[in-house]
């Protein structure tokens, strides 16, 4: 870490005191959890487990959706009950419990369950995962802007997604070394429980940070519901609205790598085939680029989402061209690489956007105002996914290149908003 003695000096005593314990506890409770996430990951972990147990292929489709927008829509509903209590670090607790209790009954599905039954007990399952993931994204970033000082939670969130890849490479290996590419559900089922496992650690470091109490807590006023808080918030606050429409089209690097896989497996290629190399593409990206792309967000947030967007815009442009060549069969021996290396950039670009978007949210605001803020951008992301998902799922039916051509567009339009938010990062 480079920490910055003149901002810290700045901090309360009691804060100043405790930012070395704390920022310890964050990383290795973030990186507990990111490495957690990978073992109920609804774009590989999860899909390959409905194969291995039989489960209808129509409820596939609702994975991800469940997954991603499950832990965004309820934030701004819980935001307001959230509030009332003090010590935000026991919400963020009681989340990675009920993601440990999800985790363990999708473990016990997979050992003793079948089909479609399983299928729906699954999803179930994930809901109330979501759900849990939803209480701790709220709080996480609250926490962290009371603990660290600016300057320094970039790094904080670098250093995390650093130490996670190294978990994922090594978790990726044994999977391909113990499973290969045929994984049966028991199998999973394993990686399932260690999972829950990884959760109950998260819940019982995070239970050590120090947090210091603010002085006063605050709610939307009475009688005004969370959609109507929400929807006054993006009118009112311009600062926050085009941080949130960035945000939105920031989404190239998150929606564009099953495409690519795709469109790997129409072309004839196999490389990336097998649980364990998703899980190895994904560790390596956070290996390399947690550390890198920490500092950068603590010097320059919105630079950081600008320049990423805009090269996840670019691979994306370079790779249809380079398969739409007329020689491109996906054969040649040179030809899978093309798929690797451009899922490997699109995964690393989106480690450094994912660090660049945290980290310019907690800059951007104080105190209470920081959940909210979180809480209300992740509500509007959540609604925005499942649109955008639509969309592109709907042009991906006519061809992957135009679903990607899609998305590579929304992230051009996305760096030039990036550039266009207000600097709030200490560099």
């Amino acid at each position: 870490m480079d920490r910055d003695p003149e901002v810290e000096n700045g901090l309360p005593e009691q804060q100043r005191r405790n930012v070395a314990h704390n920022g310890l506890r964050l990383v290795l409770a973030s990186t507990l959890q990111s490495s957690g996430d990978q073992t109920v990951k609804a774009s590989t972990v999860l899909p390959w487990l409905f194969h291995a147990i039989g489960v209808p292929a129509a409820l596939t489709g609702l994975l991800v959706p469940i997954r991603e927008s499950g832990s965004m829509l309820p934030q701004a509903f819980l935001t307001p009950l959230i509030l009332k209590y003090r010590r935000r670090k026991w919400v963020f607790v009681i989340g990675a419990l009920i993601q440990a209790f999800s985790a363990a009954v999708m473990a016990a599905t997979a050992v003793w369950g079948s089909g479609l039954a399983a299928g729906i007990i699954i999803l179930a399952a994930l809901t109330v995962f979501s759900l849990g993931r939803s209480l701790g994204s709220i709080t996480s970033k609250d926490i962290q802007g009371r603990t660290i000082p600016k300057g320094e939670r970039g790094q904080i969130n670098g250093l995390s997604t650093t130490a996670s890849g190294l978990v994922v490479i090594t978790l990726g290996l044994a999977i391909r070394y113990f499973g290969g590419d045929d994984l049966s559900g028991g199998q999973i089922a394993w990686l399932l429980a260690g999972g829950a496992l990884m959760w109950v650690a998260v819940a019982v470091v995070y239970a050590g940070i120090r947090e210091p109490i603010e002085d006063e807590t605050s709610a939307p006023a009475r009688g005004e519901n969370w959609f109507a808080a929400m929807i006054r918030l993006l009118r009112e606050d311009r600062p926050f609205r085009k941080f949130v429409f960035a945000r939105s089209l920031l989404l190239v690097s998150a929606l564009s790598p099953p495409f690519i896989v795709t469109m790997a497996a129409q072309s004839g290629t196999d490389t990336l085939a097998g649980l364990g190399g998703y899980i190895i593409a994904s560790g390596v990206a956070a290996l390399i680029g947690g550390r890198i792309f920490g500092k950068w967000a603590d010097k320059s947030s919105k630079g950081l989402m600008t320049i990423g967007s805009a090269a996840a815009s670019i691979t994306i442009i370079v790779l249809v061209a380079i398969v739409a060549l007329p020689g491109f069969t996906g054969e040649a021996s040179w030809q899978p690489l093309v798929f690797v290396l451009a899922y490997f950039i699109l995964t690393l670009i989106h480690t450094g956007v994912r660090v660049a978007r945290k980290t310019y949210v907690v800059d951007m605001a104080e105190g209470d105002m920081r959940t909210t803020y979180v809480a209300v951008s992740n509500s509007a992301m959540g609604l925005i996914l499942l649109i955008v998902g639509a969309l592109s799922s709907a042009l991906a039916a006519l061809g992957i290149t135009w679903a990607l051509l899609f998305l590579a567009a929304m992230g051009l339009l996305g760096s030039l908003t990036s550039a266009r938010l207000p600097g709030v990062s200490r560099g």
